[in-house]
């Protein structure tokens, strides 16, 4: 290799055809140009007749000089020009690549197979043959072992070498290096391309490499995380984040991925500074959690960063008791009708006699009231309960005259409290004069984050006995404090019962959406029914390649032996992923085990590093050729002007025009993106801000300080403004940020505000700007993206956040959007406006709104409408639509259409809607 600085030619010897060049020269000067084809009539022979002195034609100057530049390039190029190659290899026998491939080194994979080239590619420059042995090997599996090669073999193995989804075995790579037939060690050069992960084994790998003559260790890169879940309180699914270095905060975004690929939504985990682990709660609505298959890390590859989820993850199967089946029955009537209905969207429900559901795999029973039950049924359930179930008992006439009968039944009869009876009407029964309703929900309950239902009235109901547990055992009570619903743990399970009934004799309700709530609650806190293989050996079904991504089995993957607590280590043999049958299959995770990864702490002795990734080389040759390539294109063109071939030019001196021409455009493709560049830095950033928000149509948004909220509002508005694009004549563009103290608000008809409780509260400026805003006939959509009706009575901590923010402006009197408002018919006829969730109600101004435009200057919904319209980056919906699915989405996107059109058209579409009454008023 020949270097001038930092210039080096790989084949030097190529350069002595720059030698050749004179000769070039003298042949491109004696040889004359090819004559030129001029038309002209035959008298012209005849005119000057006595011909002047004549010399010979030659090339000019310059086309000999641009044709002795093109031989000069080529030249140049076939020598293999280089800046900042790397030295030459020390040694002289093979050179030895150690490859980490375990599942550790996928996060940089692209980074070491790189190394791993640029070192084949440096083996063949010297001469010398290559050694390549991957460290994520087997005894037994047969897999890519490596060994001693040729540089063009090499780079066939390394292009077909990948990641393995286990760790490594240094041990065994250190026998197979020694058994290689590498000749002298100290005339070998050896790389360790390492992932950074130390192993148990690697004293052994490091005690053979030391023992060669140079020995260089590739470190850093980017480092390994891992991933797990785990049922944590209340039901939440919980992920574990461990990493490698403890070092600065870190943010990654953990999706959750249902069995089809979509995402079902996002949680982010934050590790704190100085801290190797972090957790964040996947939140994601129960109706969701059956569709989970996995828990992946974004942006992260690797078997680690995956944590697949079985069926103990996420089944809650509910049994309901049943003598006969309820359909044949008047279904507006019965019990069961109604617990059907309310545990059908987030459960799976059978139906059938007690003895029948005992004996299958059930996390909740649901018992209406029957009455007196046999001697045997209650044993079973009592031994059910004990052992982890939840039973579910409905009160009502039978119970009550059951407790009659049989005084002290209470516990034997699996009632969490004693039944008072005899000095009350109707046999136990208190009948309420006049309707009690529900008291908010309090303590530390499931029930503790519901909402008030003081709608909701209790007519009669079974009392309960007084007793010092009985305020512990309470969950909800009624406005005068008398308990409604009450539990009891039982061993491992617990018993809850409802002192009403389950369908409409004794009270509402089984109509409202409390019914519902309550029982996903309780279901959510059952122990939930897994149908993992239990015990025996199993085959693998599907697994994880070092990537994370799943597929079929290798062909090294063996059954599993599973039970007894004892579960294989993951290796060649046992890959991470799904064993069992397609009915009955269990999830085996690395992410547990590669949580106790720690830095690789020790080198060999005397050994060098290197980091992956540094002091790359460019090598010229091809942009040499390339501008060679140009150079003869150049040349042919002003060969063709020369000879006349181009009509209207014909000369030397308008071919030298011509080659200066296309040589200055060849030479500067960014003339005119710099003069754009200059004119653009005359401007501020400010006035560049302002002029993309008054040149175009635009929706905004708040920014609100939460990054992950800002980009859910960039998001979700970004997609609204396509589909007014492909419906409407609206044409917006991109959406834009908007900053309530600095920006300028009147190039916005509309802001779309998400409530977050960490927005801060508002300057005197900026609510002065607001109101200034509003009075101009601005609209400010807030939304609290509360799943709770967002009226003035709502506690919803968007809407509490709202209204400090909101103290001091000047926000008209509201009211719900009245069945004719023009907000239901500006585009779509609609009766209501969901979003990512329904059931709220839609706040604006009581009246028709602003003098000027009729349009209500705020607007207030708790729907979250653009966690429903945002997209990822992947083109899929960000988050799921619960409880309508992509129906209610479409509707979501009509409330937005309907909305921008009203914020748009002011009086001309409130017109619209008073026609009738205009007409009437023009015939009188």
């Amino acid at each position: 290799m020949l270097t001038f600085g930092a210039l080096s030619f790989a084949a030097p010897w190529l350069l002595a055809g720059l030698l050749a060049l004179p000769v070039i020269w003298l042949l491109i000067r004696i040889t004359p140009p090819a004559p030129r084809s001029v038309t002209f009539p035959a008298i012209r022979l005849l005119y000057g007749l006595q011909s002047p002195e004549e010399t010979p034609d030659r090339t000019p100057w310059w086309l000999l000089l641009l044709r002795l530049l093109f031989a000069a390039l080529v030249i140049l190029a076939l020598a293999k020009p280089l800046i900042g190659a790397r030295q030459e290899l020390g040694g002289s026998g093979p050179v030895v690549i150690v490859v980490d491939n375990g599942w550790a080194a996928a996060p940089g994979w692209s980074d070491r197979k790189a190394a791993a080239l640029d070192l084949v590619e440096r083996a063949e420059r010297a001469g010398r043959p290559v050694a390549l042995f991957p460290t994520a090997v087997s005894d037994t599996a047969a897999i890519e072992r490596g060994g001693l090669m040729a540089p063009d073999d090499a780079r066939t193995f390394i292009n077909g070498l990948a990641p393995q989804p286990w760790p490594t075995a240094p041990a065994i790579a250190a026998e197979r290096i020694a058994a290689a037939p590498l000749g002298a060690p100290d005339a070998a050069s050896i790389f360790w391309l390492a992932d950074g992960v130390q192993d148990a084994d690697d004293p052994v790998l490091s005690a053979r490499l030391a023992g060669f003559g140079s020995l260089v260790v590739y470190e850093g890169g980017e480092s390994p995380l891992s991933l797990s879940a785990r049922i944590g309180e209340r039901n939440a699914l919980t992920a574990r984040l461990t990493r490698l270095n403890a070092g600065a905060e870190e943010i990654v975004n953990v999706r959750a991925v249902a069995t089809d690929g979509r995402v079902l939504t996002r949680a982010v985990a934050t590790f704190a500074e100085g801290e190797p682990v972090a957790e964040t709660v996947v939140e994601l609505p129960l109706e969701l959690r059956n569709e989970l298959a996995r828990l992946e890390l974004q942006d992260r590859p690797g078997a680690a960063a995956v944590a697949l989820l079985d069926e103990s993850f996420r089944r809650r199967p509910v049994g309901l008791v049943a003598g006969s089946g309820f359909q044949d029955s008047q279904p507006l009537l019965e019990e069961m009708f109604y617990l059907d209905r309310a545990l059908a969207p987030f459960s799976e429900v059978s139906r059938g006699p007690l003895e029948d559901l005992l004996k299958r795999d059930i996390s909740v029973i649901a018992l209406p009231d029957t009455g007196l039950m046999p001697a045997s049924e209650k044993g079973l359930l009592n031994d059910w309960v004990a052992a982890g179930g939840t039973l579910i008992r409905f009160a009502g006439p039978r119970l009550a005259a059951a407790s009659l009968e049989n005084r002290g039944l209470g516990e034997s009869e699996l009632l969490p409290v004693l039944l008072r009876g005899g000095d009350r009407s109707l046999g136990g029964v208190l009948s309420w004069n006049s309707p009690a309703a529900l008291a908010p929900f309090e303590g530390e309950t499931p029930f503790a984050d519901l909402p008030d239902y003081d709608n909701v009235l209790i007519y009669k109901q079974v009392l309960a006995e007084p007793s010092i547990a009985l305020a512990d055992r309470t969950w909800a009570r009624l406005a005068d404090g008398t308990p409604i619903v009450t539990a009891m743990a039982r061993g491992d399970g617990r018993i809850v019962l409802f002192h009403t009934t389950a369908n409409t004799d004794w009270s509402d309700l089984s109509l409202s959406g409390a019914f519902v709530e309550m029982l996903r609650r309780i279901v959510a806190v059952s122990a939930g029914v897994g149908e993992a293989a239990h015990g025996g050996t199993v085959p693998a079904l599907e697994t994880l390649n070092g990537f994370g991504q799943i597929g079929a089995p290798p062909a090294s993957a063996r059954p599993m032996a599973l039970g007894a607590g004892a579960v294989p280590a993951i290796g060649p043999d046992h890959p991470p992923g799904y064993y069992g049958s397609e009915l009955s299959r269990t999830a085996v995770n690395l992410g547990p085990g590669a949580a106790d990864m720690v830095p690789l702490a020790q080198l060999p002795d005397g050994s060098l590093t290197a980091s992956y990734g540094g002091g790359d080389e460019l090598d010229l040759a091809p942009w040499g050729l390339t501008a060679a390539a140009l150079l003869l294109l150049v040349d042919f063109i002003i060969t063709l002007v020369m000879r006349g071939l181009v009509p209207g030019v014909g000369n030397a001196r308008r071919g030298a025009t011509a080659a200066a021409v296309m040589l200055a455009v060849l030479l500067s493709p960014g003339l005119t993106g710099k003069a754009s560049a200059q004119t653009d830095s005359t401007m501020s950033e400010q006035e560049r801000w302002v002029m993309r928000a008054a040149l175009d149509t635009r929706l905004a948004y708040v920014i609100t300080g939460d990054r992950e909220v800002d980009e859910i509002s960039r998001s979700g508005l970004s997609s609204l403004s396509e589909i007014l694009n492909r419906r409407t004549a609206v044409e917006p563009l991109e959406p834009m940020a908007v900053d309530i103290e600095v920006d300028e608000l009147s190039l916005f008809p509309l802001l779309y505000w998400p409530i977050t409780a960490a927005q801060t509260a508002l300057t005197p400026n900026g609510e002065a700007r607001l109101n200034l805003y509003m009075r101009n006939g601005g609209t400010i959509f807030f939304d609290t993206r509360d799943r709770i009706d967002a009226s003035p009575g709502g506690a919803g901590p968007g809407l509490q956040r709202l209204r400090s923010l909101t103290r001091n402006l000047d926000i008209p009197v509201l009211a719900p959007v009245p069945e004719n408002h023009v907000l239901t018919r500006t585009f779509y006829l609609l009766d209501s406006f969901p979003g990512r969730y329904e059931g709220g109600r839609v706040y604006v101004e009581q009246g028709r709104g602003n003098t000027g435009s009729e349009v209500s200057p705020v607007i207030i919904g708790s729907h979250d409408w653009a966690g429903a319209w945002a997209r990822s980056e992947d083109g899929f919906y960000r988050f799921p639509v619960v409880p309508g699915g992509e129906l209610q989405r479409e509707m979501a996107f009509r409330s937005g259409v309907n909305l921008v059109m009203y914020m748009l058209t002011g009086n001309y579409k409130a017109d619209q809607v008073h026609v009738p009454a205009i007409l009437e008023r023009l015939g009188q």
